[in-house]
């Protein structure tokens, strides 16, 4: 009897450990079990992480070569710059017509008539309040040939010249209007005339100021060398072209002042005997494009 109940003791305690190992081996299974899922998971995850980031690392890269492969606005460097400045000096006999304050329909427009009937290139100093006005005038020109500058928004000596700062905000102001009258938003304008000019005045010095931030900013700025004085008060067409004629007095590289105001009808009247005066002294009709291409 005693032998009977310690073979079953010996059996119940066989099954107990038979069992304990079996619990602990499916314990232990099932541990491994979850660390390996979880390390799969994991990698899984990463894997997943690391491919998002190398698409857009990938898609950065590929925009950033986008970025800098697109075409850029043009600008200044400090030899075109220099270029600009040293503009009146020239071997060769050439003539910038340069016509400031527009665009106005009854004035620029029979301009570009004329100077396309005549295939002459000039430059017009626009004022981006006129510009808005009148986009079309603007795009004829750019579309023309002509070369688009800039003289400021405002044409307001106290708001223009409040302070140097603001004389660089109605240039922006007024390039950003010329590129979206000709439908181009990589244009510059480049190029600056201080309305009044760059010398002389109450704002002189405030000028001087302006034109150092400009020069900062690739901007270069030009005054005029002659002129017809048709800002000076001349009542007749014979008067702008001797005043004209006065003030080239034989220069190599001029650049000539004119407007094109709505109210300087006389200056496209007189313009063809203008032409055909500086025709006959042998001048050759440049743009600001001329003296930016040079190599």
């Amino acid at each position: 009897m005693d032998l009977i109940c310690i073979k079953r003791k010996y059996r119940n305690i066989r099954r107990i450990i038979i069992f304990s190992f079996i619990l602990i081996i499916f314990i232990y299974a099932f541990i491994i079990g979850n660390y390996v899922s979880e390390r799969i998971k994991r990698q899984k995850i990463f894997e997943e992480d690391f491919a998002i980031i190398s698409k857009i690392m990938k898609e950065q890269e590929e925009l950033a070569k986008i970025e800098a492969e697109k075409p850029k606005p043009k600008i200044l460097t400090e030899e075109e710059i220099n270029r600009i400045k040293n503009i009146y000096k020239a071997e060769e006999k050439r003539v910038f017509l340069t016509f400031d304050d527009g665009p106005s329909q009854k004035v620029t427009i029979p301009i570009l008539d004329f100077l396309n009937q005549e295939n002459i290139k000039a430059n017009f100093f626009v004022l981006g309040s006129r510009v808005e006005l009148y986009p079309e005038i603007v795009k004829r020109a750019y579309e023309e040939g002509h070369y688009i500058a800039n003289h400021g928004y405002s044409h307001k000596y106290s708001q223009i010249y409040m302070s140097s700062s603001s004389v660089l905000d109605e240039y922006s102001k007024t390039n950003q209007a010329v590129r979206n009258a000709i439908g181009n938003q990589l244009y510059n304008t480049n190029i600056f005339r201080f309305p009044g000019g760059s010398i002389g005045g109450k704002y002189n010095d405030l000028k001087n100021e302006a034109k150092c931030i400009l020069e900062q900013n690739n901007i270069a700025s030009i005054d005029w060398n002659a002129l017809n004085g048709d800002a000076e008060g001349l009542k007749t067409e014979e008067a702008l072209l001797n005043r004209l004629k006065e003030t080239v007095n034989n220069k190599n590289s001029i650049v000539i002042l004119m407007h094109d105001a709505a109210d300087k009808t006389k200056t496209y009247k007189v313009l063809p005997q203008i032409v055909q005066y500086l025709r006959q002294e042998g001048y050759e009709f440049k743009t600001f494009y001329d003296i930016l291409d040079e190599q």
